[in-house]
Order: C-alpha cells, then sequence, then structure tokens
C-alpha cells in the first residue's frame, strides 16, 4: 500500500513542476477527492448506495470536486486544482489527468442512450480546464482535450482537439509523444489561422471527393435507365 501511494505522489510530481516534495501534493484536493471516491465506489459496488452518496456529499463539500460514485477510475488519476464534475458511468482508464472546471456529462436517460450515458477517457489522456465531455462518447488513449473545448464524438488515440464544437488540430509528432499541459497545445508550432486554413483546406477536399462521387451515381443511374455506358472522361 505504500509503494502505491508513494508511486501515485510520483505520477503526480511527473506531471506537475510545482510541488517541491511528496507531503505537499498530500495537500492537493485532487489527491483527497479521489481517496473519497475509491471508499464511495466500494460503498456503491456493494449496493450501500446511501452511504457512498453520503460519502461523495463530504467529498464534494472539502474538496469541491464531485465524483459520482459509480464512476469507474484507473490507476493515477490526477485531478488539477479541482471543481469538476464526473458523472456516475463515467470510465477513466490509467494515468489520465484533468484540469479545473471540466465536466465528464451524461445524456438524459429518457431521451438519450440508456445504461452508458458518460464519457470513456482511455489511458493517458489529458482534459485542459474548462472542458466538457458529453456523452457516452470514447476520448482515445492519449488523446488531448484543449481548454474549453467541447466534445460531443469519440476522439481518435492520440488526436489533440480544440474549439467548440471540438475538431482535431495539426500537432507536430514529436509533441503527442509527451505529456501537454491543460490538453492545450502552445507556442509558434500552434497558429490558429493557420490551423483553420488546414481544415478549410482538407473540407473543401472532402467536398470535392464528395462531387465526385455524386457524379459517378448519377452517370451509373443514367446508364442502367438507358443502357448507354457512362461517358467519364466528358462528365
Amino acid at each position: 500500500m505504500p509503494g502505491r501511494l508513494l508511486a501515485y505522489l510520483d505520477s503526480i510530481k511527473a506531471r506537475d513542476p510545482a510541488p517541491r516534495s511528496r507531503w505537499e501534493i498530500l495537500t492537493y484536493p485532487g489527491v483527497w477527492a479521489l481517496g473519497y471516491h475509491r471508499i464511495a465506489h466500494r460503498l456503491f459496488r456493494a449496493r450501500l448506495f446511501f452511504l457512498a452518496r453520503l460519502v461523495n456529499h463530504w467529498s464534494r463539500m472539502w474538496t469541491a470536486i464531485d465524483i459520482h460514485p459509480g464512476a469507474t477510475i484507473g490507476r493515477n488519476f490526477f485531478i488539477d486544482h479541482g471543481f469538476s464534475v464526473i458523472g456516475e458511468t463515467s470510465l477513466i482508464g490509467d494515468d489520465v489527468t484533468i484540469y479545473q472546471n471540466v465536466t465528464l456529462g451524461g445524456t438524459n436517460p429518457v431521451n438519450g442512450v440508456a445504461g452508458k450515458r458518460h464519457p470513456t477517457l482511455r489511458d493517458g489522456s489529458v482534459v485542459g480546464s474548462g472542458a466538457q465531455v458529453l456523452g457516452p462518447i470514447e476520448v482515445g488513449e492519449g488523446a488531448k482535450i484543449g481548454a474549453n473545448a467541447v466534445v460531443t464524438r469519440d476522439v481518435p488515440a492520440g488526436a489533440t482537439m480544440v474549439g467548440i464544437p471540438a475538431k482535431p488540430t495539426l500537432v507536430d509528432a514529436s509533441e503527442t509523444q509527451r505529456f501537454m499541459p491543460y490538453g492545450t497545445p502552445c507556442g509558434e508550432q500552434f497558429d490558429p489561422s493557420a490551423q483553420k486554413l488546414e481544415m478549410m483546406r482538407c473540407e473543401i477536399e472532402r467536398l470535392a471527393k464528395r462531387i465526385e462521387e455524386l457524379i459517378r451515381e448519377r452517370d451509373d443511374a443514367r446508364s442502367r435507365l438507358t443502357g448507354i455506358a457512362p461517358d467519364r472522361e466528358s462528365a
């Protein structure tokens, strides 16, 4: 047990340069919130729902972090600062980092998806401050969600998502292999104007391919009606 705790504290120190010692990390609200959640989750799985909620309620008052007792969380989970909300059916893998004011929100069980209503965050993913990850979507392994992004669709492994709604942005491959604070690319390699132009170029290419497909479908339908093979070059 002490060895696991020390490994956990060291994993936080590797992601946060601020603490000078392990003792300092023990004052972090995210560490306490996770500890309380471990207790609440065991009570929840034992179907002691009221007791689980009591622990959750105390944790929320003490840490300003609301983790539903039903959420499943892996090893070395780090909530930096706090004020975040994690829903009941959230599934969080190992070495995941989220920053302040993040919501892992769910769909309405009446008109949404029953059962799994909240996101799944795979190993090593990072969610930046203020981001909203909504619904039973999957954030792939090592993916980064930028600050204030709103994510409502699955995120591929290793992708970096920014904006509202969140879209993939181009980041140098060497950057994707490293831990990215706040899940947001910074510096000269991230030029928002260049990113928008590149996204427009990709969209134009996608539309051009779709137009070619529609022309091909039109010609094929015409050939079936007339019995004359389509002339691709004149089209």
